[in-house]
């Protein structure tokens, strides 16, 4: 594979590595899940058990088992055919899903500062009347 197509898809198949970590680390269709691990994380005893349920809630850290998976499934190497292509592109995917997580994130955020704005001024309307 040329190395043109190899960076082709080391930006496209992080898309759905960070797809899923931040649905499953953020998005509210798994807020019960999520509280629970947060819960957990922070409660049991042993610290793996916590390590383990910390791993649901942060999106840096989950998207690196995501990578795992896409890496076994896809057989995705970077620079080199062997394990080390492994390596590279473990990191490199994981980097650039966060990436990702990270633009998203901002443009959420700055999508719910203008709903709060907007809102605000709707109430002060509303007043006004």
């Amino acid at each position: 594979m040329s190395i043109s197509l190899q960076i082709a898809y080391l930006f496209v198949l992080a898309l759905p590595i960070s797809s899923v970590a931040w649905t499953i680390t953020h998005e509210e269709v798994l807020r019960e899940f999520r509280d629970h691990c947060v819960a957990k994380s922070k409660t049991c005893r042993a610290i793996y058990e916590r390590k383990f349920f910390y791993l649901f809630t942060c999106e840096y850290c989950f998207s690196h088992y995501v990578t795992a998976v896409f890496l076994i499934i896809t057989r995705y190497k970077l620079l080199f055919p062997d394990w080390r292509g492994y390596l590279i592109a473990g990191f490199s995917l994981v980097w650039v899903a966060n990436l990702y997580m990270g633009i998203f994130g901002r443009i959420r955020l700055d999508l719910k500062k203008e709903r709060v704005e907007i809102s605000s001024k709707e109430a002060e309307l509303e007043q006004g009347k």
